[in-house]
């Protein structure tokens, strides 16, 4: 008995009830294969495997592929938005201040939603969003780094 192989791309665009073209499978492999990419990230990956492509093109997908749940858009605060391919369940994220390099990190406590809402002022909570910001590891050093050389 072999195991049940995992639905392809294009499988997945279709039971998303999207049709299948190359440039959608290409964005969506180059979302999940990249880390918090940006749309110029995507729109490059994209061109690097089906050739040109538009920006204006690029956003339509993207916005086609969040509505149907197969990526997730990110937009922390000051920053432009940001996609990944890690979809159906509600982590959280770590953003650099400095670099702005954005991490995954699951919940920070209990099950979905994570956090439970002081006053919910009536609302049925399904997901919470927490960002947390710091310095990555690299900025850190860099950081200590520039302090000792200014003492």
């Amino acid at each position: 008995m072999t195991a049940p192989q995992p639905p392809t791309t294009a499988e997945e665009l279709r039971g998303a009830g999207l049709r299948v073209t190359a440039a959608r499978v290409a964005l969506l492999e180059t979302v999940r294969g990249g880390d918090h990419l940006g749309v110029e990230a995507i729109a490059s990956g994209v061109r690097d495997r089906v050739g040109h492509i538009s920006l204006q093109a690029v956003y339509e997908a993207l916005h086609a592929l969040t509505a149907a749940g197969l990526v997730r858009r990110i937009e922390p605060p000051g920053s432009p938005a940001r996609f990944e391919g890690r979809v159906g369940d509600n982590h959280h994220h770590l953003v650099c201040r400095s670099c702005g390099v954005v991490a995954d990190v699951d919940c920070a406590v209990g099950h979905a939603p994570c956090l439970t809402a002081s006053e919910d002022h009536g609302f049925s909570v399904d997901e919470a969003e927490v960002i947390y910001w710091g310095l990555c590891p690299d900025c850190t050093t860099a950081s200590t780094a520039s302090t000792a050389l200014s003492s």
